[in-house]
């Protein structure tokens, strides 16, 4: 991929106007209350050394500030994912995130859970409630996918259909339980479950193409990919991109807004250079998310 970068934020709605869109679904945003931002944004403000390079987060101001930069852009489909590091901090976040998305139409409701006893609870009272969105990182949270305690989670979830992004890939640092194997082993058993795999699920972009093959269910989301952030970028070699066109209707736009070290033109550039037509453009950057997440809820 070229780092030679042309549009700025100012573009990006032009490109899907250009693709007669009615804007931009963006699975993988983040929104979390302030005080759990900002040790966010203090650990990958200390992430140069782990990754080689430093990682400057471009968008900083505030919620609405955000929100702002988001609908100025033509996203008009957006999740807040929060994400659970310890037990008995999912409750409070999803709390927040539930009062965060009630006044905004175009934001999914989102939550997160940990594997700790009381997520067989509160994971299918959200699903009762109308919760449409999870997300779960395996890499902060230092867990298992297929930790038992996370086993009537996924086979609630598999029930209703509930999508859960999952950071499980083993980038920018691999960490204990990262990789494809417990991602596999969860699908193994409930081969219903609506996972979108975050980061193409880099490096191990092929193993989880695989599993998105292999499973109707389970989508890649393009977060922190084909950007070229990281030098070498797995997702965008030769021999994966006639899988890109073969998982056109499974890849969904994602950006990891705010917590970006670049702006988020370079996102919607890296998949224009990727020259696969505007056919599989307007179904990464709206169709596939508008229908997951019930299509005729976001519109022009």
């Amino acid at each position: 991929m070229s780092d030679v970068w042309e549009m700025d934020d100012a573009d990006v709605a032009g490109v899907a106007a250009d693709l007669g869109l009615p804007g931009l679904f963006d699975v993988h945003v983040h929104f979390m209350p302030p005080q759990i931002l900002r040790k966010v944004w203090a650990y990958f403000d200390a992430q140069g050394p782990l990754i080689g390079r430093p990682w400057p987060i471009t968008y900083r101001g505030t919620d609405d500030e955000r929100l702002a930069h988001l609908r100025s852009m033509g996203v008009k489909g957006f999740s807040a994912l929060a994400y659970a590091h310890k037990p008995g901090i999912a409750p409070f976040m999803n709390d927040w995130t539930e009062d965060f998305a009630a006044d905004k139409p175009d934001c999914l409701w989102s939550g997160t859970f940990y594997p700790e006893p009381e997520a067989a609870t509160y994971v299918p009272e959200l699903i009762g409630a109308g919760i449409e969105i999870f997300k779960a990182h395996v890499q902060v949270g230092d867990f298992a996918a297929n930790d038992p305690l996370l086993e009537p989670v996924w086979g609630a979830l598999a029930e209703s259909g509930t999508p859960v992004v999952i950071h499980a890939g083993s980038g920018p640092a691999p960490g204990a339980h990262t990789g494809p194997e417990g991602v596999a082993d969860v699908l193994s058993r409930h081969p219903d479950l609506a996972l979108v795999i975050a980061h193409m699920g880099a490096p191990e972009v092929s193993a989880f193409m695989d599993l998105a093959e292999r499973y109707d269910n389970v989508r890649l989301d393009t977060t922190m990919a084909f950007v070229g952030f990281f030098g070498h970028d797995p997702a965008a070699t030769p021999e994966i991109r006639p899988r890109l066109i073969d998982l056109q209707s499974r890849i969904l736009l994602g950006s990891d807004f705010p917590n970006i070290p670049y702006v988020y033109a370079n996102q919607i550039e890296g998949l224009l250079k990727l020259d696969l037509g505007d056919d599989w453009l307007r179904d990464v950057l709206w169709n596939n998310g508008a229908a997951f997440f019930g299509g005729g809820a976001f519109g022009a």
